[in-house]
């Protein structure tokens, strides 16, 4: 068993490991938020610990900190913010580079068909371990997704 995680992303690169550790995350819709004034946009996932799972368990997932520095602005689509107990899984986290560097637009892909859109004026993501993971009866299957 590994130990907390505690990832940083300053390029694409980078956020591509970030990705690879929330991909399956669940998140609550009530646990996502955005402070205009600090610029920050967070969200409280249940990460799946990819980098512990083997192929018949038993698995595990961690309460973690997806946070983002610098956003400018955040746009949703098919997101239920009207519903802070709606549950959403993380598919995907990427950059998309501006014209003019370092800024550009972060995706994050939910399953379902949502997705919230980050413009930020440079690429300053965290990703933290919280606490202690705990077991999960079942291991995300993108085959049947």
């Amino acid at each position: 068993m590994s130990g907390k995680l505690k990832l940083l992303a300053e390029d694409a690169a980078d956020l591509d490991v970030i990705a690879a550790a929330a991909q399956d995350a669940l998140v609550r819709m009530g646990d996502v938020s955005f402070d205009p004034k600090a610029r920050r946009f967070t969200a409280q996932i249940a990460r799946f610990r990819w980098e512990d799972a083997q192929d018949a368990g038993p698995f595990e997932r961690v309460t973690a900190a997806l946070a983002f520095e610098s956003v400018l602005k955040v746009k949703s689509r098919k997101v239920r913010q009207d519903a802070p107990d709606a549950l959403a899984s993380i598919l995907s986290v990427s950059f998309v580079p501006a014209e003019e560097p370092p800024g550009g637009e972060v995706r994050l892909v939910l399953a379902g068909g949502g997705e919230i859109a980050l413009e930020v004026e440079c690429l300053d993501a965290v990703l933290l371990d919280l606490a202690q993971s705990w077991q999960t009866p079942r291991r995300p299957d993108h085959e049947k997704a």
